[in-house]
């Protein structure tokens, strides 16, 4: 008989080892060694677990499934948040003023299909762009709100104006992107904070704020977006102003309740047209007018309303903070 060929020890240590190791991935493939896709012997990959979010708004509750990316904005300070948070939606009401776009984002809305306005959206121009997300407010769109929600999972906030923090987080929200928005907005906080120490003292001056339209005009209070704004600056309202209310349309002969240390004011004028500002002068030229301390010490001036007023986003935001902290190197105590 023949005798068989001895192997050293660390020669079956060896095999031993690789024995085990076939088995464990055996086990671990559920028995079968095969790991590859038995059609084109790729590996297999995991199949990704896409989350789905509810959305508390002003309209109850909505779902929404991952990250969208084909965006649909329905009011001008959205589509602004949009823009901060680096996303260029597929379809945006257009700006109250310019054409289509504010001139301070114009620069980021090439190939943005415009929808209408904000009290008319176009409701078959935004079903062809086939969104998977809408982003609207209450106070503008609440009537075809469930027409759009058949389009696509929609969010609206309740109201613009000095809601625009709370509409940004929303949206911010609404996005799948919380963690930048929050970024943002502690910029923001920054450019705030680092613009009122640059103000100082010139802070305590009080500032009046005024609309002008054709034929008419309105005091602005303290809930609206400018307002915001100087309470977050620090910047003292006048008397009269004190108000925890939007606006308030005024005659002619009650123009003395926008005397003060400054006046700011934005004439509403469109494609062109003076007529909101011939009234500011008009109005500003009476003697009643000139008889007011703002009129008398030359702290009247002219914003831009866009930036002021009708954009109400974020980017307008820090362009206002910008804005102000120029009026207010010229201004005396």
């Amino acid at each position: 008989m023949k005798k068989l060929k001895a192997y050293p020890k660390s020669m079956l240590t060896i095999l031993l080892l690789m024995v085990l190791t076939v088995l464990t991935a055996c086990a671990s493939n559920g028995g079968n060694t095969t790991t590859g896709n038995s059609e084109t012997g790729q590996p297999d990959k995991e199949t990704p677990v896409v989350e789905t979010r509810t959305i508390d708004h002003a309209m109850g509750k909505t779902d929404i499934t991952g990250t969208p990316q084909r965006i649909v904005v329905l009011t001008t300070q959205g589509t602004e948040t949009l823009l901060e948070l680096g996303i260029k939606p597929v379809g945006a009401v257009q700006s109250w003023i310019g054409d289509p776009w504010y001139d301070h984002i114009k620069g980021q809305m090439d190939g943005v299909e415009v929808v209408g306005d904000e009290t008319q959206p176009n409701m078959e121009l935004i079903a062809s762009l086939q969104p998977d997300l809408i982003l609207g407010t209450k106070v503008r769109q609440e009537k075809i709100y469930d027409q759009l929600s058949a389009i696509a999972p929609t969010v609206f906030t309740e109201n613009l104006g000095d809601s625009m923090i709370d509409n940004f987080k929303l949206f911010a929200s609404a996005l799948n992107l919380e963690s930048e928005g929050e970024q943002v907005l502690a910029d923001f906080d920054k450019l705030v904070e680092d613009t009122a120490a640059r103000i100082g003292d010139k802070a305590k001056a009080e500032v009046s704020l005024a609309r002008f339209q054709a034929g008419q005009a309105r005091v602005y209070y303290l809930q609206n977006f400018a307002g915001v704004v100087f309470d977050k600056l620090g910047i003292a309202r006048t008397e009269a102003q004190q108000k925890e209310e939007f606006a308030e349309e005024i005659t002619k002969e009650q123009i003395g309740i926008l005397d003060g240390d400054v006046l700011f004011y934005f004439a509403s004028d469109r494609s062109g047209e003076t007529a909101a500002s011939d009234t500011a002068k008009e109005w500003l030229a009476d003697p009643i007018a000139q008889n007011m301390k703002v009129n008398q010490n030359g702290q009247v001036y002219q914003v831009d309303e866009a930036i002021w007023n009708s954009a109400g986003g974020i980017i307008a935001a820090k362009l206002l903070v910008a804005d102000i902290e120029k009026y207010f190197a010229d201004i005396q105590l």
